[in-house]
Formats: C-alpha cells, sequence, structure tokens
C-alpha cells in the first residue's frame, strides 16, 4: 500500500497475520478476560471472516465471524478504547452481515453481556432481536456473566444487509 492511500481515512480490510500482535494489544484494552493470539491464529486459519478497520497503517477495530450450515456466528467485535464513537463497530457489523447474506446464511447470531449497553444498542439499531441467554456464559470479577443471544433473520437480515 503507498504512503497515499494510507492517508485516505479508515477502511476496512482482510484481517492478516501480521496483524495479530496490534489486535492482542487491542483486545487486551478492551476486556478483562481477552482472547489469546492463539485464538484469532485459529480464527484466520479456519478461514472465518476477519476483517480489521485500518487507519494510517493502524489497526483501530476487529471483527469475527463464523459461517455454517446456512448460519453466521458473530464471535467477536472490538473497537480500540481510543477510537471508539467513530461508527467503526457498525461499519464492521454491517460488512459482516453483507458478508453472511453473501455466503447465503438465513440467520445470524451473537452472544453480548447485558452490562455491556453500547454494543446491545449498536446491535438492535442493526435489527438484532433477543432470542435467549445463556446463563453463566462470560468471566466476570464476580465469578461469571450471563450473555445476551442476539439474532437477526430474514427479512431484518436482508434490509440491515442493503443499509
Amino acid at each position: 500500500m503507498s504512503a497515499a492511500e494510507e492517508r485516505l481515512g479508515p477502511r476496512l480490510r482482510a484481517m492478516l497475520a501480521r496483524d495479530l500482535p496490534r489486535i492482542a494489544e487491542i483486545e487486551h484494552s478492551a476486556y478483562g478476560y481477552p482472547w489469546s493470539p492463539g485464538i484469532f491464529r485459529d480464527c484466520l486459519l479456519a478461514g472465518y471472516t476477519c476483517l480489521v478497520v485500518e487507519e494510517d497503517g493502524l489497526v483501530l477495530a476487529y471483527a469475527i465471524m463464523s459461517v455454517a450450515a446456512g448460519e453466521a456466528h458473530v464471535l467477536n467485535v472490538c473497537v480500540h478504547p481510543d477510537a471508539r464513537g467513530r461508527g467503526f463497530g457498525r461499519r464492521l457489523m454491517r460488512a459482516l452481515i453483507e458478508q453472511a447474506v453473501a455466503t447465503t446464511a438465513r440467520r445470524v447470531f451473537l452472544e453480548v453481556r447485558p452490562s455491556n449497553g453500547v454494543a446491545r444498542r449498536l446491535y438492535e439499531s442493526l435489527g438484532f432481536a433477543e432470542i435467549g441467554v445463556r446463563p453463566r456464559y462470560y468471566q466476570a470479577e464476580a465469578g461469571r456473566e450471563d450473555a445476551v443471544v442476539l439474532c437477526l433473520e430474514g427479512v431484518a437480515l436482508l434490509a440491515a444487509a442493503r443499509a
């Protein structure tokens, strides 16, 4: 990539193995119980949809989704704390939804902490609806925290992909 291309502003691109050290930094800065670098490497090797938002050559956000048997599962979406509020999470989610539709997924699932109000509002604004709870899913300071399971499907999935 040329220096001029890097200065064009944030761009969405596929995650590369060389991004993993920076992704691990972001993961550690954002979560008390981060994924290990090996999990990210395994997602790349498995062929999951792995995207990053990069600006001036620096990865600021990333997202990972698996697709199988007509269903997509958003596994991780994270924006560096210093880059939040710039629409990177929404941009990544829209790209994941478009990819899910392109692979003929009929629905997209994800889990979110009940305590993560910002993420919940983002997902709900994209048309995701709560379909259940996974008790004690996430590690937390006080033991475990439930996960709210959200789903985007059918007409809502297609509408979100076109938005």
